[in-house]
């Protein structure tokens, strides 16, 4: 990325969702039911990404 340039939702939302399955792969607590403190922190920012995303694209359809 270059200096100055602002990443799009989109791209921010793709990383969210790699950083939780990142975190998935190497977490010993987490489960599908359970999140350790910074499982939560990470779902929960791909989870709000992901609301953004997808209400941006519904203001774009025709």
């Amino acid at each position: 990325m270059t200096p100055g340039k602002r990443r799009s939702l989109y791209d921010l939302y793709m990383a969210a969702a790699a950083a939780v399955r990142e975190h998935d792969a190497t977490c010993t607590s987490c489960s599908p039911e359970r999140r350790c403190p910074t499982g939560r922190r990470l779902y929960g920012e791909l989870v709000r990404l992901q609301d953004d995303y997808l209400a941006q694209q519904k203001t774009k359809r025709p």
